[in-house]
């Protein structure tokens, strides 16, 4: 029987890679397999329909058109706008699909869209989660709304208690409340996070980008049950492309040239993703440290957006780096680094000369670390990256840290000093490091889960088995 999903990725590039890729390895491990994408357009983007990918064999796409963009839309009530293009598509795709004996078996949404699951209960079809993050976090998620549905703990009153630990199921350490990402630990977000825990529990089964051989505690807590849906840790889910806009392509030439020059694991690399940037004087404390550390550097560096009251707003480029800058820094400097304002992020920790990577922790750099085995200092800055932070300095011991509880959001001016930067890119370029030795073990376990046999094969294979067990039987 020929079968068809349909894959709903968040709006954003780093969500919108990682779909595209699980469609795609998800096509290539069954035949009788097709997958659609519904794409809708980025709420801060007017990027036109030919910067996605193109549709290819039983792989396409579906651009939904551009919809009102007003800077009034949080994220959520943007995503929840698109419900009746999603709707009226899916109702085409399901009457289309009818007449070509195929069978359409459900709609996987992008954990940040589980309201489109509605869709899904509407018609009467079985609805997945593609979950961009870790195991672990997930099961933080389910832990923290057991707690407060059973009266134990509200874990958004922690919010001002520095000290405040508590147990998480899929940590073997106790967690950090100021750990917490920071939608967790707010009265007004809180009722937001509970509701989409409860939406996890109602999908059919996760899809997890992650490696089952990373997180053992993770998947105990699943394997037990535990008012989950099954989980199916199907990663390293890697986007390993590099093309981009001739534009891009020529800034990406000039930087692999450069690094081309540098001795082997020479260069500490800091980038802190497509929404990440800082102010003035924060850019100021990490060029002392990055001078002071007398190490080389690549430095992805832009200004934080103005609109820091908008979830998800993109950063600026700052225009005069001499006036941010220490006096003088770029002349001294400039022997033994560059300063860019966008990175190719793959091919650069593809390279030999890169030593370490200075990051934000989003989940996609972590894994491309992981994957090219370079050793990461951890500097979260919002979403999940704090639990990301934690887990990969102390539950983990894969990263050097920075700060692992630093975030960034309206009216906070929070600092991390010269001294905490510098610190943190010396222990990432200790080339004997205990850390180093351990990464290098998990990098060979995460290459291997993807080869056949493996548990990531065995877990996307499974997941197809379950897939076509759940197809309504009205419609079989």
């Amino acid at each position: 029987m020929k079968i068809e999903l349909v894959f709903i990725p968040s709006p954003g590039i780093g969500h919108m890679r990682s779909t595209a890729a699980v469609a795609k390895h998800l096509v290539d491990s069954d035949d009788r397999l097709s997958i659609t994408l519904i794409i809708i357009p980025s709420q801060f983007s007017t990027a036109a329909s030919s910067s996605y990918p193109e549709s290819e064999g039983r792989l396409r796409y579906c651009l939904l058109p551009a919809g009102d963009q007003s800077t009034e839309h949080t994220f959520i009530s943007y995503i929840e706008s698109y419900k009746p293009h999603v709707r009226s598509t899916v109702s085409e795709l399901s009457r289309k699909i009818s007449t070509q004996r195929r069978r359409l078996a459900g709609i996987v949404v992008d954990m940040f869209c589980t309201s489109m699951i509605d869709i899904a209960d509407e018609l009467g079809l079985p609805a997945y989660i593609f979950y961009t993050s870790n195991a672990s976090y997930l099961g933080l998620q389910f832990h923290v709304q057991s707690l407060y549905d059973e009266n134990i703990l509200d874990v958004s009153e922690l919010k001002d208690d520095s000290e405040a630990e508590f147990e998480v199921p899929t940590l073997t350490r106790s967690f950090p409340a100021k750990c917490l990402p920071s939608v967790m630990l707010s009265k007004e977000w809180f009722p937001y996070v509970l509701g989409r825990a409860r939406s996890l529990r109602a999908a059919k089964g996760i899809l997890v980008n992650s490696v089952a051989e990373m997180e053992p505690q993770a998947l105990k807590f699943f394997a037990a049950g535990n008012g989950t849906p099954p989980v199916y840790t199907v990663g390293p889910i890697l986007d390993l492309k590099t093309d981009g806009s001739d534009s891009e392509d020529e800034k990406k030439r000039e930087i692999l040239r450069w690094l081309d020059k540098q001795p082997p694991r020479s260069v500490v690399f800091l980038c802190f993703g497509s929404m990440g940037g800082f102010g003035e004087e924060q850019t100021r404390e990490i060029a002392v440290a990055l001078e002071r550390s007398g190490h080389r550097f690549l430095w992805s560096l832009r200004r934080a957006s103005h609109a820091e009251h908008m979830i998800g707003s993109p950063p600026d480029e700052f225009k005069n780096l001499e006036e941010i800058l220490p006096e003088g820094f770029l002349e001294r400097t400039s022997e033994i680094g560059k300063i860019i304002s966008w990175a190719p992020q793959v091919a650069v920790l593809e390279s030999p000369a890169v030593g370490g990577f200075v990051t934000h922790c989003g989940w996609n750099s972590i894994l491309e670390s992981l994957w090219f085995g370079v050793p990461t200092a951890a500097w979260p800055i919002y979403a999940e990256q704090q639990f990301n932070a934690f887990q990969m300095v102390e539950e983990l011991g894969l990263a050097a840290e920075i700060r692992k509880d630093y975030r960034r959001g309206a009216g906070e001016t929070e600092m991390v000093t010269a001294e905490e930067i510098e610190r943190g890119i010396k222990g990432v370029m200790e080339q004997d490091s205990d850390m180093s030795k351990r990464l290098k073990q998990i990098s060979r376990k995460i290459h291997m889960a993807l080869m056949d046999g493996g548990s990531s094969s065995v877990a996307l294979k499974k997941f197809v088995q379950d897939v076509v067990e759940n197809i309504p039987k009205e419609f079989v």
